[in-house]
């Protein structure tokens, strides 16, 4: 069995992955939304099942919200249910995609009047984040256009920065705007905020406590990712991830299922560039389907992330840096390619016991009796999904 040094289990012990609050509510496809038995029916259910993760794991020590789908009476009763539960408030996620006036823009909108109503959604996010003891907004932007001719490319990006500058400006201390990019969807022609470059280029104008989103599933098949965290780890505008898996396009599907090598190769470049547990850098999942069940779905999700984060760190960066120098290919790939084939599993599970944790957290939720408790527990009520 593989042992893992004293370095890299105080790496593990301190990693953290947030949690959407959305990925325990129903969803779907495009076509219909799914309902399940115990789905939670208000942002108090979505934490306490949160709350579960966190409890098997000891990786998931906060929970996102989005707004307005977990607007609450007080936050400050919301705040106190978490903590009590042993998780806290973190990230809060803007909406503004949900309204008929956005159908052509929110923040980029022709008409000023539309412009100030997204805008004062997000002064109403930092107002929730004060509440919360949250540091990051993340606000990601459906907008864009379908069609040649339709919108003013360069005017949308001014109407961008302006709105994003009076959102910036009302920031607390300590407090951080993440911008997200999406290469397309629902826009379809352009969209406002498609890329890395074009998320940099909007946060460096506003100053150090603007950064980048990357979710591993809004770009084009075929982009080399853990480029692109490369180079926002060495501009220092890395601010979060969005962790999740694609075959497609932004398949949101558990973290790794397409594609385990990639995920470990993006994980090297966060280790290479000093981005593991550095506080600038906010791990998150985004990982929300209808076909598992969403408890352990993100169970597995983390899990993953901290398999191939075992896994980066066992990379024998002084044997790869020597091959690299020499011109090496094939010892440089050999070293690299070992790490990724170390079964690392039997080490987390015996470690995981020394911390009094289960060594098999999904067979352990699995027979804890919980999602048979809360199907009984959660009937009548609405329950929670994407609208809500």
């Amino acid at each position: 069995m593989t042992t893992l040094s004293p370095d890299i289990l105080a790496e593990l012990e301190r990693q953290a992955i947030e949690l959407p609050s959305w990925a325990f509510g129903n969803s779907g496809t495009r076509f219909k939304v799914f309902s399940t038995p115990g789905t939670p029916r208000d942002p108090y259910e979505k934490i306490a099942d949160a709350a579960q993760v966190h409890a098997h794991t000891a990786l998931a020590p906060t929970v996102a919200l989005h707004i307005p789908w977990d607007r609450v009476a007080s936050y400050d009763d919301l705040r106190a249910h978490a903590e009590g539960l042993g998780v806290a408030l973190g990230t809060i996620n803007s909406n503004t995609f949900q309204d008929d006036d956005y159908r052509l823009g929110a923040l980029t909108h022709e008409d000023p009047r539309i412009r100030r109503k997204a805008i004062d959604h997000h002064l109403e996010c930092v107002d929730i984040m004060h509440a919360t003891g949250s540091r990051d907004l993340k606000i990601w932007l459906a907008e864009g256009s379908n069609y040649p001719g339709q919108a003013d490319l360069r005017g949308r990006q001014d109407r961008l920065h302006e709105s994003l500058r009076t959102i910036y400006d009302r920031l607390g201390e300590g407090q951080r705007l993440v911008l997200e990019y999406k290469l397309f969807e629902p826009a379809f022609y352009h969209t406002d905020v498609p890329d890395w470059g074009t998320s940099y280029a909007q946060v460096a104008a506003l100053g150090d406590r603007a950064m980048v989103c990357l979710d591993t599933g809004h770009h084009a098949p075929g982009t080399n990712i853990e480029f692109i965290v490369m180079q926002l780890l060495r501009l220092g505008r890395l601010g979060s991830f969005d962790f999740n898996s694609r075959f497609y396009a932004d398949d949101d599907l558990i973290v790794g299922a397409a594609d385990p090598f990639q995920l470990f190769r993006v994980l090297f470049e966060v280790v290479r560039g000093g981005g593991l547990n550095h506080p600038d850098v906010a791990f998150m999942l985004d990982q929300c389907h209808n076909v598992e069940d969403k408890i352990p779905g993100q169970i597995r999700s983390v899990l993953n992330v901290q398999e191939m984060t075992t896994r980066a760190l066992l990379v024998d960066r002084t044997a790869l840096a020597a091959a690299q120098r020499d011109g090496d290919v094939l010892e440089a790939n050999r070293v690299f390619m070992d790490a990724f084939y170390t079964d690392v599993r039997p080490a987390l599970a015996e470690w995981r016991e020394s911390r009094g944790l289960p060594a098999d957290p999904m067979r352990t939720f699995a027979a804890s009796g919980y999602l048979a408790r809360i199907a009984e527990e959660r009937v009548g009520g609405t329950q929670a999904d994407w609208d809500a």
